[in-house]
Parts: structure tokens; C-alpha cells; sequence
């Protein structure tokens, strides 16, 4: 990967960092047409992925998506701000 590529990540987990803790709704692609959608706390961000914890009930799980799943889109991100959802967007480089 490029310089430009690394910095576009970097981006992403900057703008990651700054929410860590808040309440988020991932949807991500699986194939074939499948979408999963769930709501979860951003935990962690690490240098090549980040943390999601999805609480289900009396349990919860964690999940990790990488910075490039934002990047191509395969993984779309929205904060809840005053009960409404914001879609987050991070420049394509």
C-alpha cells in the first residue's frame, strides 16, 4: 500500500478514536447479497482495526473490522447524537 493509502487510514482511525465508548450501528456486507446490521459500543481502536462490543441480551460479544472494511465500504458506520443516527464518512483518499 501507498503512503497516500496508509494516510487515508490513519484518517479513519483518528476519526474512530475520537468516539471511542459511544453507541454505533454497524452494517457490514457478508457477500452474496447478505447485510448484517447491529447496534454495539465502540470498545477499542488498534493500529489495523477496531472494537465493537454487541450487547445481545444477558450476553455480549466483541467484533473487529479493519480500517480498509470503512474504506471500501464493506463495513458503513453511523454514531447515535440525541437519539438519531449520523453516518459517519471518511474521505476515499
Amino acid at each position: 500500500m501507498d503512503l497516500e493509502g496508509r494516510d487515508v487510514l490513519l484518517d479513519i482511525k483518528r476519526g474512530l478514536d475520537g468516539i471511542v465508548g459511544e453507541r454505533v450501528r454497524v452494517t457490514a456486507s457478508k457477500g452474496r447479497r447478505q447485510v448484517v446490521e447491529r447496534e454495539g459500543t465502540l470498545e477499542k481502536t488498534y493500529p489495523n482495526l477496531f472494537v465493537i462490543r454487541i450487547d445481545e441480551g444477558e450476553s455480549s460479544r466483541r467484533v473487529t473490522y479493519t480500517y480498509a472494511d470503512v474504506l471500501t465500504e464493506v463495513v458503513k458506520l453511523a454514531v447515535f447524537e440525541d437519539e438519531s443516527l449520523k453516518r459517519l464518512t471518511f474521505p476515499a483518499g
